[in-house]
């Protein structure tokens, strides 16, 4: 079920970077940033309160660590992006489950605790070829201070997506991580608007019915996107989760091909294949040659709801 919840993760992220290129015609990057997080937080606010849940915690320094550096991830891929090809900028960002499939490595034969699962690390390097098809990345020589950033920004990326998995693990629900980021979020980039990053001549872009409805799209896939990947990581395998986060490249090419109509080559169908066919066997190891597939119905708490 953790692999559903990560599927389901991608979709909403993907549709959440489709809004953010439209929307991104009448708002800045820091406007952006700060609405996706404020819508988020309004409506985990009024829903949590309804529900007569708290957002008490006694993990606050936790929350804070995930919040920055989740935050510092995404100001590092936006600055990537403003300065590499949106493909190669994307790519880089996909790094972040080489990292943290690295990250165990190293820590397993470091404290000889524990072995490296090969077929999860070659899954996962094969799905990154198949990112690499997909987006035809090239850093040019004159552009390697994005490429920097990018890098840098998956790395942070891979430190936040175990801080939500250390968070859940603590007992933290899934609204209350969301919650913290999502407020994180918010207040970094009003103060980054209020900074310079806004409209000359007014702190802010002038609204329209349009452009209202595509803020509002961005922050409820945000949302959606955030505890949907939350609960994955709380209930899955590092591994396999951080693999499935590939997909969103797959749904990313289709709303590609259904709003602005792009072609594409051979090689990138071949590269969607990749990406999927090796969350497949990822997903495929995992519940059948592993001691923890075997019991993960009683472990997660969404099966056994159902």
């Amino acid at each position: 079920m953790a692999s559903l919840w990560m599927l389901y993760a991608s979709f909403a992220f993907a549709a959440m970077g489709a809004g953010v290129k439209l929307a991104s015609e009448f708002y800045s990057t820091s406007e952006l940033l700060m609405y996706r997080g404020l819508i988020g937080t309004l409506i985990l606010l009024f829903m949590v309160r309804r529900q007569g849940g708290t957002f008490k915690t006694d993990f606050g320094k936790a929350h804070l660590w995930r919040s920055l550096v989740g935050v510092t991830s995404l100001w590092l891929w936006f600055f990537a992006i403003g300065r590499l090809p949106l493909a190669t900028a994307m790519t880089l960002n996909y790094m972040a489950p080489i990292w943290i499939a690295a990250g165990m490595f190293v820590m397993g034969w470091w404290t000889k605790t524990k072995h490296a699962e090969w077929p999860l690390v070659v899954a996962i390097a094969s799905s990154f070829f198949g990112v690499t098809m997909v987006l035809q990345p090239a850093v040019e020589s004159n552009q390697w201070l994005g490429g920097l950033a990018g890098v840098c920004s998956s790395m942070i990326s891979a430190m936040a997506y175990m801080q939500v998995r250390k968070l859940g693990q603590l007992g933290e629900p899934e609204y209350r991580v969301v919650f913290y980021f999502s407020l994180t979020t918010t207040l970094v980039g009003l103060v980054a608007t209020l900074a310079g990053d806004g409209p000359q001549g007014a702190l802010f872009h002038a609204h329209t019915a349009y452009g209202f409805v595509l803020l509002l799209g961005i922050g409820s896939a945000a949302l959606i996107a955030q505890m949907c990947m939350t609960r994955a990581y709380r209930v899955g395998k590092v591994l396999v989760v951080a693999n499935l986060q590939y997909t969103g490249i797959v749904f990313s090419t289709l709303w590609g091909l259904i709003l602005w109509g792009d072609a594409f080559d051979w090689h990138v169908w071949l590269g969607i294949g990749v990406i999927l066919l090796s969350g497949l066997a990822a997903t495929f190891y995992n519940t059948r040659k592993t001691a923890r597939g075997a019991v993960v119905k009683d472990q997660d708490p969404v099966v056994s709801e159902s």
